[in-house]
């Protein structure tokens, strides 16, 4: 399963140029905003130029793994009626979605390479060389893909009563992009909008790992940051179990 991800995304060819070239064009656009930003003052919120360079362009390259959802998965499984077949399979259903979107993720990342060459030679990003980072980081990336990944499971579990995905989909695509930080850093958020985010699993998804990577958040603050994932982690896991048995009496598939 983990393995059919990558050859589904590779075959569309043309959708990989254009990706490419519109993640170009954006951290293009985004680079030269932020220094006119600054173009007065040399830090906003505690963070400088190259803090925020480095965070805007980071999440930007991430912001694609963190927008990965399951829900569409589970519409497309009730339109066309294949979640029966999906659930008669002999594997746990939500590892094997979980399975397929980690596939996609590491797809999205490794497809992400050029972006970030192209970042580091030509808009400003520096990336780090302390290893230390670099290890804080994927562990932080990886307990933040596991809190949205039990998110959405609770998320999804609305389709087996509305039957309609495209909404909730969109819906979570547009809250995620702005409580993720995937626009701007949450350090430049008001008190009370930034509490908000950090209340929400979609910081800890992005903004929490990348914050580590661009240096916003300093090593020895990270054991801190594990251990708020962690709980989260946990706490969406069994919510996200619980919940499915019961959403999963009320399903229905269009047309029958």
């Amino acid at each position: 399963m983990a393995a059919l991800q990558p050859k589904m995304f590779l075959v569309f060819r043309g959708w990989v140029w254009m990706e490419l070239i519109s993640r170009t064009l954006g951290m293009l656009i985004i680079t030269y905003f932020w220094r006119a930003v600054y173009e007065n003052t040399t830090t906003i919120s505690n963070l400088s130029l190259q803090q925020t360079i480095n965070y805007v362009l980071l999440a930007q390259l991430f912001a694609s793994i963190a927008m990965n959802s399951a829900i569409f998965w589970a519409g497309w499984w009730i339109r066309d009626g294949s979640i029966i077949i999906e659930m008669l399979r002999p594997i746990d259903l939500q590892l094997q979605v979980l399975i397929q979107l980690v596939a996609n993720n590491l797809t999205a990342l490794v497809t992400s390479l050029p972006v970030a060459i192209l970042a580091v030679l030509f808009f400003g990003l520096r990336l780090p060389t302390d290893p230390l980072v670099w290890i804080s980081f994927a562990i932080s990336l990886a307990l933040g893909q596991l809190v949205i990944f039990f998110f959405d499971w609770i998320y999804l579990c609305l389709v087996f009563y509305t039957t309609e995905v495209w909404g909730l989909g969109v819906f979570r695509e547009g809250v995620t992009l702005f409580l993720s930080g995937a626009l701007i850093p949450l350090q430049m958020m008001p008190d009370w909008l930034r509490n908000i985010a950090l209340a929400t699993p979609f910081a800890q998804a992005l903004a929490m790992p990348v914050s580590i990577l661009s240096g916003a958040t300093p090593l020895d603050q990270v054991p801190r940051v594990w251990m708020g994932q962690l709980i989260w982690g946990i706490v969406g896991f069994v919510a996200s179990r619980w919940l499915f048995r019961i959403a999963v009496r009320k399903v229905t598939v269009q047309g029958g």
